[in-house]
């Protein structure tokens, strides 16, 4: 069985920044991807970004491209998700997510789809005010 505790999530105004931390315990594999997804009020959960951990490659939903930045520390077993330049947009519960998939050519097309991820924390609130 898999952990997963998110912290750092918090009210912002527009223009600010937040980081969202994960700390993954429990049964772990040499390869998989961890995954940060979001979901406002009313609308499906959708993805943000994703890191595979041995590698550390990256992929990001368009919107935050340039102002999110996914990073982990292996030795902590902890995801970070850095945000910058937040808008009120981004509100949201933010999930952290792993899913066993390892970087392969269809890595990123997989990692977007929330159903390619086993285990989800509790998730953390984003506000952000104009």
């Amino acid at each position: 069985q898999v952990q997963l505790v998110e912290s750092g999530g918090g009210l912002v105004q527009a223009g600010g920044s937040l980081r969202l931390s994960c700390a993954a315990s429990g049964r772990t594999f040499s390869s998989y991807t961890m995954g940060w997804f979001r979901q406002a009020p009313g609308k499906e959960r959708e993805f943000v970004a994703a890191i595979s951990w041995t590698g550390g490659r990256t992929y990001y939903e368009d919107s935050v491209k340039g102002r999110f930045t996914i990073s982990r520390d292996i030795a902590k077993n902890t995801v970070y998700l850095q945000m910058n330049s937040l808008k009120p947009e981004d509100t949201a519960v933010y999930f952290c997510t792993k899913s066993n998939i390892g970087f392969s050519t269809t890595w990123y097309g997989r990692v977007r789809s929330r159903y390619e991820y086993d285990y989800w924390g509790q998730g953390t609130q984003v506000t952000v005010s104009s």
